[in-house]
């Protein structure tokens, strides 16, 4: 008996001396835990800093090379040549008419696919029809923009005899396409989300589906239908491959969507892509080019943050 409990008594010595060796191993670990997040949560901000402080060094030696004011008030675009005129307003009209055309077609193609999906169609339906919707968000925008060009234009040219080969109707169309599904899936997560007291109670008073759909549901959730109209406006701003193939690359201060276009992103590719050497001005345009770009997706950004913290409903 005397042996038998000594025995136990030394394996429970034996656990505790076990346990107390894991719960020190675990301690440690548990205090290297915050730091590693701390460093892969660093990551991201450091990259951000390094791609910023680098837009900035070079933009600052091209702007003493080219007056601010003649940059951004210029409107002939001629980075090659002995006299070369460097004026982004081309590159900004491109960029804001092929996002304009975008937005008109992504906007309410979009918000009413939300509609449907969150307030008409059956769960099952919804099921099927919302990630055959988002396998759009997956093609890749090099496809866009052959689509773009190769379908789209030649469509209609059938139907706008003037439209030049290349212009930025064409791919503006193309990326609202191609931004559908972003504000469908945002817009319809925003509407998901209202709580269905709301809808039982709007019903109960007498208001038909479409009233409750549009007086009720689209009020409560407009934090986050505006948000993704937003963020749809800083994709097509930010779009490179479809604009790059079907918009041309004339550089032309224009508003007529039927000539060929250049945007800030297109201007991007071409400079990197030709014979810009280092140290030149073509060379530091391309990044005066690129912080102008990195500034406007930057305010969209702000603009959609302070949207969804200013008309945000909790529930």
């Amino acid at each position: 008996m005397d042996r038998t409990t000594g025995e136990k008594r030394l394996d429970i010595s034996g656990l505790i001396e076990k346990k107390k060796k894991t719960a020190s191993v675990g301690t440690i670990a548990e205090k290297m835990i915050p730091g590693i997040l701390f460093g892969i949560a660093a990551i991201s901000v450091l990259t951000t800093i390094g791609i910023v402080l680098t837009l900035l060094t070079e933009t600052v030696l091209f702007f003493k090379e080219v007056p601010f004011l003649d940059f951004f008030t210029g409107t002939k675009l001629k980075p090659l040549g002995k006299d070369a005129v460097f004026g982004v307003l081309p590159l900004l009209t491109g960029t804001l008419l092929s996002t304009a055309i975008a937005m008109a077609v992504a906007i309410p193609i979009g918000l009413m696919t939300a509609v449907f999906l969150s307030e008409y169609a059956s769960e099952k339906l919804r099921k099927i029809l919302k990630p055959m919707l988002e396998i759009l968000a997956g093609i890749p925008t090099i496809v866009y923009g052959f689509f773009a060009f190769t379908f789209v234009t030649p469509l209609l040219r059938s139907f706008i005899p003037g439209l030049e080969p290349t212009n930025i109707l064409s791919p503006g169309i193309v990326m609202g396409i191609m931004i559908i599904p972003m504000v469908a899936s945002l817009s319809e997560d925003a509407m998901s989300a209202v709580p269905n007291a709301m809808r039982e109670g709007a019903l109960a008073l007498g208001a038909t589906k479409l009233e409750v759909t549009w007086k009720v549901v689209v009020p409560a959730a407009i934090s986050g239908i505006i948000a993704s109209f937003v963020l749809g406006i800083s994709r097509a701003i930010g779009e490179t491959m479809i604009v790059a193939i079907a918009s041309g690359s004339s550089k032309n201060f224009t508003f007529d969507v039927t000539q060929s276009m250049q945007t800030m992103t297109a201007y991007i590719v071409e400079v990197t892509g030709g014979e810009a050497a280092a140290g030149t001005t073509l060379y530091y345009s391309l990044y005066a080019v690129a912080m102008t770009l990195f500034v406007f997706t930057l305010i969209m950004n702000l603009v959609a943050q302070y949207v969804s913290r200013r008309f945000r409903e909790e529930y």
